[in-house]
């Protein structure tokens, strides 16, 4: 057997890991790298146009398939589009690999052309983050590395000069088992009997639920009806806990809705499920708070607490149901309930009155179709700012679908890079990309990668010609909107350019079936929808607490609108709630 280089060796180890593909964009320093996985039959390479569409990419691939993904750029300025995206993984706990390709190792320090030092440059969004100098140090610091990104729940960077990369790999190295997956954590005896008697103390109990009670939707519903306890989210955590869910009472934060709120603050113990929530204004001050989470480092970062808990939110709550005191005292609940119902019920007709006669169409509109029409185990891709309001309040979760977004870093333009990692996952699932205009010409070269391997990736492009969130945050704050006008193109026509499918909707009673028509579609397609720009600029109440306190005011008054099927929940949950 042929001798192999370090660029051999490292492509081996991450197929040897999991990895199905590198993402990234060829060029001098990576390219040793990139041959090898050319010769490689197991691993595959993902030409984007943007490093930064590579990086988007891997992190999504790795929360759909919880496996570790890759992605590379070549030296300086290449590796360094990688930042933004490696950003959004790290804060989404993705397990990612990031190849920093880097310039000849014995110009390191002197200035050289397109030199930058990936090891300082990196530092805050990773795990782990050290450069081969040498070919000794592999086939060791790649596993290092390996084991850090799946281990820790991130990213991990390997920097490496192309002088190395094409070096021969150091003979009889030492290639050890890597690990592949993350174990369960279980809170020590004390903890559960601490957690025990608080809740058996308390008279009211609220649950607010994060993305960590994935895979723990059974033991957060059987923990809630055995203490009767309202149960909130967040963003994060709407896909794991809203659906088949009697105790729901919707989602706190700046899209809030529902009695999340007042479940939060009215109750006399809140614990917090695996969030690592960041709006502390939304959490009460004088309320006994619980906080349960995989990682010790959340813990207490954002209130005050008077217990925490380390530990699996599943395996946390397998330990203390049992142990719990069963309640029948329902009052609680049944208030919180009612609240929500009635809190949809008041503000659904708020932007969706003559909706299908509305223009320019009203974009809950689009949502709410779209919610309706789209695959049961559809992937959903969300652009931040307004279409982050949209998925919050009708998307309808219901334990087959997935909603990735920049959801904890808030990058623009990440709905396309995603839906393209999440379509290489699987070619056969439903990809849709709930593009805002301004991200979507952020990165729009990379809708050339969809066509270029023909991914059936459809993009729903809200297209308000502005900065929607943008402009609504300048009018709470009492400033006239500046700056935040796109001129735009026909997006349809573009798309059809670049030789994909394209539809242009102007219409309400166009859309439905512009939108079946493109989900039919074998190959990329792109429905513009041209949406009013101010379906939330102009709210329909406006009060002194949205100039003087977005905060607490936003999810309350100025983000109230309709919310879907999730009413039609809310009004199923309230059924058996005891009339006066």
């Amino acid at each position: 057997m042929a001798k192999q280089n370090v660029s051999e060796q490292f492509v081996d180890i991450l197929v040897r890991a999991g990895v199905k593909r590198l993402y990234g964009v060829v060029g001098d320093s990576l390219n040793p790298v990139v041959d090898a996985v050319r010769r490689h039959s197991a691993i595959e390479w993902v030409q984007v146009r943007h490093e930064e569409t590579a990086a988007f990419a891997a992190g999504a691939e790795a929360q759909i398939t919880g496996r570790l993904a890759a992605c590379a750029g070549s030296c300086g300025p290449g590796n360094l589009h990688l930042i933004n995206g490696l950003y959004d993984a790290h804060r989404s706990m993705a397990p990612v690999l990031a190849l920093a390709s880097h310039i000849p190792s014995s110009e390191i320090g002197l200035g050289y052309f397109q030199e930058t030092h990936p090891e300082l440059l990196f530092q805050e969004c990773s795990h782990y983050n050290e450069m081969i100098s040498n070919p000794q140090q592999m086939p060791r610091l790649l596993q290092t590395a390996i084991q850090h990104a799946i281990g820790r729940g991130g990213v991990s960077v390997v920097s490496m000069p192309g002088d190395i990369a094409s070096q021969p790999a150091p003979e009889k190295s030492v290639e050890h088992a890597l690990v592949t997956s993350r174990p369960s954590v279980k809170p020590g005896d004390e903890e559960i009997e601490k957690l025990c008697r608080m809740v058996d103390e308390a008279k009211r109990v609220t649950l607010f639920c994060g993305s960590g009670t994935a895979g723990a939707h059974a033991e957060v519903m059987e923990f809630a009806e055995r203490v009767k306890a309202p149960v909130g989210h967040a963003l994060r955590g709407k896909e794991w806990i809203q659906y088949d869910n009697p105790y729901d009472v919707g989602m706190s934060g700046l899209l809030g809705y529902g009695a999340a709120y007042e479940a939060t603050n009215e109750c006399d113990l809140l614990i917090l499920l695996g969030t690592d929530f960041p709006y502390n204004a939304f959490l009460p001050t004088d309320v006994k708070i619980v906080q349960v989470d995989v990682r010790p480092e959340h813990l207490g970062r954002r209130s005050k607490l008077d217990l925490a808990v380390w530990g699996d939110v599943r395996e946390t709550l397998r330990a203390l149901t049992p142990r719990v005191k069963a309640r029948t005292d329902r009052a609680f609940l049944d208030r919180m309930l009612k609240k929500h119902a009635d809190a949809l019920e008041g503000v659904v007709k708020a932007y969706t009155r003559k909706v299908e006669k509305h223009v320019p169409i009203h974009p809950e509109y689009v949502a709410s179709v779209l919610d309706e029409i789209a695959d049961d185990d559809a992937v959903f891709t969300v652009d931040t700012g307004m279409c982050n309001v949209w998925a919050a309040r009708y998307l309808t979760p219901n334990g087959k679908r997935r909603v990735i977004g920049s959801f904890s870093h808030g990058s623009m333009a990440n709905a396309l890079p995603q839906a393209i990692g999440a379509q290489f996952t699987d070619r056969n699932r439903q990809v849709v990309s709930m593009s805002g205009d301004g991200g979507f010409t952020m990165l729009m070269g990379d809708f050339l990668t969809l066509v270029q391997y023909n991914l059936p990736v459809k993009i729903v492009l809200f297209n308000n010609s502005s900065l929607g969130m943008v402009e609504l945050e300048m009018l709470v704050a009492g400033l006239p909107s500046f700056g935040t006008t796109n001129t735009n193109p026909d997006f349809a026509a573009v798309a059809r350019a670049a030789g994909a499918y394209g539809v242009r909707v102007e219409k309400p009673k166009q859309l439905e079936g512009a939108l079946k028509d493109a989900f039919k579609h074998k190959g990329p397609a792109l429905v513009d929808v041209v949406t009013d720009p101010n379906a939330l600029s102009i709210p329909p109440k406006i009060s002194a607490d949205m100039v003087t306190g977005f905060a607490l005011s936003a999810s309350k008054i100025v983000l109230d609108g309709g919310v879907g099927r999730m009413l039609q929940m809310a009004r199923s949950n309230i059924r058996n709630v005891p009339r006066p």
